[in-house]
């Protein structure tokens, strides 16, 4: 995959060594020199997208938003938005030229709630936490808490809002974790909380009697089954009396009801492909 697909999967950000990581540290010389990636700080990468929702919010003298803010603070996304994110005003008025190319919210920001153009973190986490694709609100609560946020202040947040979405808020506030490694992981567990009998927790680590099997993206510690990334650790987890469920990157995030479908038979072992894996006990 080119470097920012790879960028795009890692969610829209990500440090230098992680991508090279998947990727090489030639292709992600080349991909920043071509603009393909930016740089908005040392070490670090993102989609140009970050960049393009300033300028975009200037030019109608609105806040950078959303999950277009959630970039600018580093934050992971389950996809970078395809038009810039930007919040106004609710009674300003914005010709049609000016609306072309942007996603315009409507609120009535405070200046507490602006910090250089942008929605400030604890803003933006609250936005986020309302966007109607709760996948995509847990992505950048969990980023968040990868980053340092405190989750009692997420908390605390989502406690003191007020009006639309607010409920949805404060579940996914406390549902939020850093230890979601990545923005696939919140959005499988998220589709995860949907399926009646289900409670996943990610990252836990499991052990076979004398050995360390392995460290799946989920698990439900109250049914049986779990994970596996190369054939070794699968034959072992298998042999210990787990059963593995695997999606790829693109199933979860567009096929959420295909990912439902198979969580809810969590006797069927779902494609060894590789890719990361769900798994219940």
């Amino acid at each position: 995959m080119s470097v920012r697909e790879a960028l795009v999967q890692l969610g829209g950000v990500a440090t230098r060594a992680a991508l090279i990581e998947v990727t090489s540290r030639l292709e992600v010389d080349t991909a920043l020199a071509s603009g393909e990636i930016v740089a908005p700080a040392r070490g670090r990468y993102a989609v140009p997208e970050a960049d393009a929702a300033r300028t975009a919010a200037h030019r109608v003298s609105g806040a950078v938003s959303h999950e277009s803010a959630a970039l600018h603070w580093g934050w992971s996304v389950k996809l970078p938005p395809t038009l810039p994110n930007v919040t106004l005003p609710r009674n300003r008025k914005v010709t049609a030229a000016h609306r072309a190319g942007l996603t315009l919210h409507r609120a009535n920001l405070t200046v507490d709630d602006v910090v250089d153009g942008v929605t400030s973190r604890e803003r933006t986490l609250l936005d986020c936490l309302r966007l109607p694709d709760t996948g995509a609100a847990l992505s950048v609560a969990d980023s968040a808490l990868r980053g340092g946020f405190s989750h009692r202040t997420l908390v605390r947040l989502a406690e003191q809002a007020r009006g639309p979405g607010v409920l949805q808020a404060r579940r996914l506030a406390g549902a939020a974790t850093h230890l979601a490694a990545n923005p696939f992981e919140s959005v499988l567990r998220d589709i995860a909380a949907d399926v009646p009998g289900l409670a996943v927790r990610p990252q836990v680590p499991i052990y076979g009697p004398a050995e360390f099997l392995g460290r799946p993206d989920l698990v439900d510690e109250d049914l049986r089954a779990d994970l596996k990334r190369d054939a070794r650790r699968y034959n072992a987890l298998v042999v210990h009396g787990w059963l593995v469920l695997r999606f790829a990157w693109e199933d979860v995030m567009f096929e959420a009801a295909y990912v439902r479908e198979a969580l809810t038979q969590p006797g069927v072992c779902v494609s060894p492909s590789a890719g990361p894996s769900w798994t219940s006990r």
